[in-house]
């Protein structure tokens, strides 16, 4: 029998997975849905505890910042090339809309991008995946 592919961790962080077994969901519910977004406290498939140590997740908020200002910088770039507009309510208003647009995909990805490329004690472990793959015949 051939060996199992493992997730790529790019993909693991584009599908929300545990860092630690690259198959258990870390959200429930979309990233932009009805219904809030919520991070479980253990991946349902490992047990990995997401929350490392009480706290943890205010480095995110760097993260998150980090994705904002990019973001914002980009918007207001594109505000200006579409507009041409020197009124900085034009540029206050999309911005503000712009934040509020991607807050969601920034809670989510800050703690992903933390998790993942970050957090040098979280190693990933391919026997949870060679695990799966053996279960499913």
């Amino acid at each position: 029998m051939a060996a199992a592919s493992h997730t790529p961790k790019f993909k693991a962080v584009i599908t929300s997975k545990c860092p630690k077994c690259r198959v258990g969901n870390m959200f429930v519910g979309k990233t932009y849905g009805i219904k809030r977004q919520r991070m479980n406290d253990v991946c349902p498939h490992c047990g990995f505890r997401f929350e490392i140590e009480p706290g943890y997740f205010y480095a995110a908020m760097y993260v998150s910042y980090a994705m904002s200002v990019a973001q914002v910088v980009t918007t207001g770039l594109l505000t200006y090339q579409v507009t041409k507009s020197e009124s900085p309510w034009v540029y206050l208003g999309v911005l503000v809309v712009a934040i509020l647009i991607f807050a969601p995909f920034n809670f989510r990805y800050s703690r992903l991008i933390l998790l993942h490329y970050l957090t040098p004690k979280v190693k990933y472990d391919p026997k949870y995946e060679d695990q799966l793959h053996e279960e499913i015949p």
